[in-house]
Parts: structure tokens; C-alpha cells; sequence
């Protein structure tokens, strides 16, 4: 065992029949999920948000021997802030955890700010990306300047979080995932999105969409599953299996 978790064993809490290990790394709320047998890669799934949510893939991956771990950027949007942390995160995992350079990205909601942000500015270090219904765009969520619900606290939240001076700042950003779908799909990083098609919180017509269309324009791999009469929830899969194979088959020829 890792000494790291050997200092932790008075914490451990079982999580789906896997060691939980909860704790502060620079007074930031982490979580590491041990596999019961590591796979020799010390491969890893990195969640953005959510943590415990519709966990079918997650549980998934920890039976393929896959580490699953998770870094608090909950009101930051997928600002540079976030990046940043979890920047600071990365060199952790690696360095004292011990586990491999590239890892999977899981973006829930608008856990897809945060995995897509990061991605762009760390594309050698991720493997591939699991997206379920994803913000990529914060004038849509929490904005709600299109069709969208939009969610008023959270977007002041946000433009706290990305230190705009006004709205207007904010409604000019050109740095949103949605902007930068290009030059993500000019990187070797494969895409799965999971959708609901009547989702009116993230309308996918303002966010995984347009995303999609320009990551494939610029030669990206993706897949996308939209679900039939699904709005914002549930998310996942009930059968997370086409995920998996997905995220598996892109992870293995990652190596």
C-alpha cells in the first residue's frame, strides 16, 4: 500500500465495496478510490463533480483495476482557478500517489467546464473524456442567456469565479469550451458524450452540440449517446457497458 494511505487508514470508508480515502490537500476537499486490484498502469478516472452521482461507470472502472479520484473545484466554473488546483492536484496524484501520467476525465453537468478547461490546457496527460450532459458554455448554463433555464446565484457565482468586472465581460469570453472545441479536437484526446435530447437545464443545442460539430470538424473522435425523452436527468447509462468500451478501447491505445 501506498504510504500516502497507510497515514490514512484511520479514514477509509467503503464506497460501493472499495476503500474511500477522504481528505485536505491545500484545505481542498479530495477523494481517492482504491481498486481492489490495481491494474499494473495504475490507471485512473478523474471526476469533476458530483462525486457519488449516478456512479455506474465509475464502480465500472474500479473493477477494471482503474484508481477513481476527486479534486472540490465546485463553485469555480472551470475558471483558471480550477485549472490551477487542479493542476496542483495532478502533480499530487503522480508524484505521491504514484499513478500514471494520463488519466480518463469524467465531466458531469457542468463538470464538463472543468474537464474540458483542463484538457485544453493539459492534453498530453489525458487519456480520454467521458461527458455526461456537459456544459460548454457559461453563457447557457449558469448564464441562461439562451434557452436555457439559466441558474441566477450560480452565474454570479461564476463571474466571481473568472474575476469579471461586469456581465458584459462575462457574455465576451472567447475561452469557454464551446470556443475551444477546435483546438480539442486537433489534440489525440477521444470524446464520449451522454445526453438527454429534451434537456432544457444544458439545451444541447447550445452546448454539446455545437461542441460536437466543431470537435469533429477538426478531426476529433467522438461518440455520442443522446437519450430519447430524457431532460437533464437522470444521467448516465442504467448499463454504463457502452461507456466503458468506449473509454477502454481509446485508454488502451493510449498506452
Amino acid at each position: 500500500m501506498n504510504h500516502f494511505f497507510e497515514a490514512l487508514n484511520s479514514d477509509i470508508e467503503d464506497w460501493h465495496g472499495f476503500k474511500c480515502y477522504r481528505f485536505l490537500l491545500a484545505n481542498v476537499k479530495c477523494i481517492v478510490v482504491t481498486p481492489k486490484s490495481p491494474n499494473p498502469q495504475r490507471l485512473w478516472v478523474w471526476r469533476a463533480r458530483f462525486f457519488g452521482h449516478e456512479p455506474q461507470f465509475d464502480v465500472a472502472l474500479l473493477e477494471q483495476g482503474f484508481h477513481l479520484v476527486y479534486c472540490d473545484v465546485s463553485e469555480l466554473f472551470g475558471s483558471p482557478i480550477a485549472v490551477q488546483r487542479w493542476n496542483t492536484f495532478y502533480d499530487f496524484a503522480t508524484s505521491e500517489l504514484g499513478l500514471a501520467k494520463k488519466m480518463i476525465l469524467e465531466g458531469m453537468s457542468r463538470g464538463g467546464l472543468a474537464v474540458f478547461n483542463w484538457a485544453v490546457a493539459n492534453p498530453d496527460q489525458v487519456s480520454a473524456i467521458y461527458a455526461d450532459a456537459p456544459v460548454c458554455d457559461i453563457k447557457s448554463w449558469p448564464g441562461g442567456k439562451g434557452t436555457g433555464k439559466g441558474a441566477p446565484r450560480e452565474w454570479q457565482s461564476c463571474l466571481e469565479a473568472y474575476d469579471f468586472s461586469n456581465e458584459d465581460d462575462a457574455l465576451n469570453y472567447r475561452n469557454n469550451p464551446l470556443d475551444m472545441a477546435e483546438a480539442l479536437g486537433k489534440t489525440n484526446i477521444p470524446i464520449m458524450i451522454v445526453y438527454g435530447k429534451d434537456d432544457d437545464v444544458v439545451p444541447p443545442s447550445e452546448n454539446c452540440l455545437p461542441f460536437s460539430k466543431k470537435f469533429l470538424h477538426a478531426g476529433g473522435t467522438l461518440e455520442m449517446i443522446g437519450k430519447e425523452n430524457c431532460n437533464h436527468h437522470p444521467h448516465s447509462l442504467k448499463d454504463p457497458q457502452p461507456i466503458v468500451d468506449f473509454i477502454l478501447k481509446h485508454q488502451l491505445s493510449s498506452l
